[in-house]
């Protein structure tokens, strides 16, 4: 988790140093077509169920769930097959990406293991929703954090 905060400090920082100076341009003409932005998603392009696939990086350990979202961010739910469902917190939205984090509860990976904290940064792509998930378990060691790559498919 501590190398996850630095990451996300570093690229702050980055993105928050001032621009070099640029030489002015003297040349006459037409100007470039300015660049296209990315479009960003917004909650309600997430909204429904959908039907995931998460593999657990380093293996060939696949794990299905599906998650349920709303427009508003409210409700959403992780449902394991045969498991009661558990609740979603949506940390943050930004630009094409979403995060959210659940826990603590029973690890599907690791039987009797308790996960204190799962966060997940996902985003959508070709209509699939792809990411990654970072899984801290109770307990130390180099064995307390599972990190997984997930894509999930709009459910019918």
């Amino acid at each position: 988790m501590r190398a996850l905060t630095s990451c996300c400090i570093a690229l702050l920082l980055i993105g928050c140093e001032k621009p070099a100076d640029k030489p002015e341009d003297t040349t006459v003409g037409e100007a470039p077509a300015a660049e296209a932005m990315p479009a960003g998603t917004s909650l309600a392009d997430l909204a429904g169920t959908w039907n995931v696939r998460s593999t657990l990086d380093g293996s060939d350990k696949v794990i299905t769930y599906d998650i349920a979202t709303t427009e508003d961010g409210s409700g959403w739910t992780l449902k394991f097959p045969d498991r009661d469902p558990i609740p979603l917190r949506l940390v943050a939205t930004e630009g094409d990406s979403v995060v959210w984090e659940a826990g603590p509860f029973e690890s599907v990976i690791r039987k009797g293991v308790q996960v204190k904290v799962s966060r997940t940064v996902a985003r959508l792509q070709d209509g699939k929703l792809v990411g990654r998930t970072t899984a801290t378990y109770e307990g130390k060691g180099a064995d307390s954090v599972a990190t997984l790559t997930l894509e999930g498919t709009r459910a019918p």
